[in-house]
């Protein structure tokens, strides 16, 4: 223990890993009313939160992490704060520096490993002494981060009581390379480019930090992290990012009751993205293995997602 049963069972359709990502990512739809705040941060950059709310006042929040070049309106962070406001939980969906619609100011953005942010945004949060209870849900490199930051040796607050993380690249070394597989080559594609369109912006802010020649080399993600992510953040080249950033080594120091929810054909994971060992030797990481649901494709009728369903019982169960 432990490991979980799944009772996930995917509608015909959607068992397909490629229909139920492409599905979930590009025509879901979900409306939520959502209030914006900036949070100006200590190095002079800033982040902007957007703000959702329960019916009534309430002295819980979760706080809602994206995956990739991800922003607060996408499906599968309104989908779930929408489910937790409707249960008596505000909501925080986060954008990463850079993903609000407007650049962030400096040259470096954000990360897989970047925890420093969500430490910051936790301890906003809690500030006010109005929230009690603070929840943590991370999709794909969001949870990458929310895991890496319990489990790496921070001083996290007691009012974190839960954390989930849903279709999480454990082992970012082994999910990039799997990216670069020919069956993901329309993500890969997508993903590059969105990033290289961020990073011509950059360039043009910072025309000392990264020539045009330098943007026009990058062919791969692999090559975006060579040329970008860990030149910008501090780290050797893109394996040392890979490896000094993944959650999967840090796992076994979770404290807090964490929840991984990866299928078993999602196409963007291999074999050591499912942290069996760990979830077995924790006995606070729990880790569900559904046979379909894609990345973060986990439909079933309703509108409701599997996994947003689950993230509300796992937080119940976990803090009675």
């Amino acid at each position: 223990m432990p490991i979980l049963d799944s009772t996930f069972k995917a509608p015909f359709f959607f068992r397909k890993s490629f229909i139920a990502t492409v599905y979930s990512g590009l025509f879901r739809k979900v409306n939520l009313e959502q209030t914006r705040e900036r949070l100006e941060l200590a190095d002079g950059d800033f982040i902007d939160l957007d703000w959702s709310y329960a019916p009534e006042k309430s002295n819980k929040v979760i706080i809602l992490l994206s995956g990739l070049e991800g922003h607060a309106q996408r499906p599968y962070l309104t989908g779930t704060a929408k489910l937790f406001n409707k249960n008596g939980i505000d909501a925080i969906s986060v954008n990463f520096r850079g993903c609000s619609g407007e650049p962030n100011r400096k040259y470096y953005a954000y990360h897989s490993g970047a925890t420093e942010d969500l430490h910051t945004i936790i301890m906003h949060a809690i500030g006010n002494k109005i929230y009690d209870e603070v929840y943590i849900y991370g999709i794909s490199l969001g949870g990458n981060l929310a895991l890496k930051y319990l489990g790496e040796g921070n001083d996290v607050p007691i009012q974190v009581k839960a954390c989930i993380g849903i279709s999480v690249p454990c082992s970012l070394q082994h999910s990039a390379k799997q990216l670069h597989s020919f069956i993901n080559r329309p993500f890969h594609d997508r993903f590059k480019r969105r990033l290289v369109n961020s990073l011509r912006l950059k360039q043009s802010q910072f025309p000392e930090q990264i020539s045009e020649e330098e943007v026009n080399s990058i062919k791969t993600l692999n090559d975006f992290d060579e040329v970008y992510t860990s030149r910008a953040h501090g780290f050797k080249n893109a394996l040392d990012y890979y490896e000094k950033s993944s959650c999967l080594q840090f796992l076994p120091n979770i404290k807090v009751p964490s929840l991984i929810i990866n299928a078993l054909n999602d196409s963007f994971l291999t074999p050591e993205c499912f942290p069996v060992k760990a979830a077995k030797n924790n006995p606070n990481l729990y880790l569900e293995m559904p046979k379909h649901g894609g990345h973060v494709g986990f439909i079933q009728r309703g509108g409701v997602y599997y996994n947003e369903k689950r993230a509300l019982e796992f937080v119940t169960e976990n803090t009675k």
